[in-house]
């Protein structure tokens, strides 16, 4: 009697699964998030607004060797595309060490905090939280009224609930985030509110609690 060989049947287009690439750790807002508070501690506490938005996008963009080509497209949504004093802010901190000779239509750094390649292990992951970011500060008008307004848009951004379209925080949490006393919130806020973007915030003295309201996230 021959032997019986069952072979499997060719899956048909479309029936054939298509595998999607799935998300490793936290979604793109969470990793903003976490990288904020990272970068709190990281960076001297005097560091410019304008610096953090710069180092919170190559946190996100390095890859693993530790660096990261910044596009000039990229730096123009943040509005520092003509001015060199947030790299050479970073480069005073030893933090990052730009590359010279690179070609016109990018910045490349060497990124010298090694503690970053356990924020963030997947790479592509990363570079879709690094546009939600760009699209938290940049898309709004909040880049165009100053990089501390951008940087705080992009922070309550991070920690607002998408549902309910507000968020609660802690006035020195969000101050030391931005590289600023909490004294200096309001104004910015105010900015954010006059601009359209914010709907309501309150500061609560007593608690040190902030509780804002967004019009939309999108």
């Amino acid at each position: 009697m021959p032997d019986t060989v069952l072979t499997r049947a060719p899956l048909q287009p479309e029936t054939r699964r298509r595998h999607r690439r799935r998300p490793k750790g936290p979604g793109e807002q969470i990793r903003v998030r976490e990288m904020l508070s990272y970068l709190a501690a990281a960076l001297p506490a005097g560091t410019s607004a304008a610096a953090r938005l710069l180092a919170l996008q190559c946190a996100l963009r390095m890859n693993t060797r530790m660096q990261v080509r910044l596009p000039q497209g990229v730096l123009r949504s943040l509005r520092l595309n003509t001015i060199q004093s947030p790299w050479r802010e970073l480069e005073h901190a030893r933090w990052l060490r730009t590359v010279p000779g690179t070609a016109a239509k990018e910045v490349v750094a060497d990124l010298l905090d090694a503690t970053l390649l356990g924020q963030a292990p997947s790479r592509p992951d990363r570079r879709h939280a690094a546009d939600w970011a760009l699209r938290a500060g940049a898309a709004s008008t909040a880049g165009a009224i100053g990089p501390l307004p951008q940087l705080a848009s992009v922070y309550l951004a991070a920690h607002t609930d998408p549902e309910a379209v507000s968020g609660l925080s802690e006035l020195d949490q969000m101050a030391r985030a931005c590289g600023i006393q909490p004294t200096e919130l309001p104004g910015a806020l105010g900015k954010l509110t006059a601009s359209g973007l914010l709907k309501s915030w309150r500061a609560c003295p007593d608690s040190g609690d902030l509780q804002w309201t967004f019009y939309s996230l999108s």
